[in-house]
């Protein structure tokens, strides 16, 4: 058989196809396919783990959006209760100090009622007794001028008696 169209070792294209075969050779003799996938790899591992790494911190995001989310609910749920109490506090001691100054306001007018009675009962009294002095010296000089000695006695003697019987 005659290989000679084969081996033509003065065609450019077989040494071409030798030096391929040799570059080929020498790739697969140091390995470097192995390399090549061991780097491709590692570099899928790498990727791979990038990738669980985000999901993770994207769900503990979401875990912390979550609760600051519950948080913020709960925390405005307490603000608006404390809200509800402080008007409702407000409500009850404004009605609380109307109350009070209602009442203080109604004891200042009974007492200013009263101080006027007083009053008026002592200005009563005080005209009482100036009416009586007068009528009292009005009629010592009526009794002095007109009645005798005798009946004056007798006069002054039944008021006394009077006087005894009303106390």
């Amino acid at each position: 058989m005659d290989f000679s169209w084969v081996f033509n070792f003065g065609d450019p294209v077989m040494w071409v196809a030798i030096a391929l075969l040799a570059f080929a050779g020498v790739i697969v003799y140091l390995k470097v396919p192995g390399t090549i996938t061991k780097s491709l790899d590692e570099r899928a591992d790498k990727i791979r783990d990038e990738l669980d790494q985000a999901r993770l911190l994207r769900e503990e995001a979401q875990e912390l959006l979550a609760s600051y989310t519950r948080k913020a609910r709960t925390a405005e749920k307490k603000a608006e209760a404390i809200i509800a109490q402080a008007k409702t506090e407000a409500k009850l001691y404004a009605e609380e100090t109307r109350t009070k100054l209602t009442e203080q306001l109604q004891r200042r007018a009974d007492a200013a009622e009263r101080r006027i009675e007083q009053a008026q009962a002592q200005a009563e009294a005080l005209v009482r007794d100036k009416a009586v002095d007068l009528a009292v010296k009005a009629a010592e000089t009526a009794i002095t001028n007109s009645v005798p000695k005798t009946t004056k006695t007798k006069l002054v003697d039944a008021g006394i008696k009077d006087m005894q019987s009303s106390l």
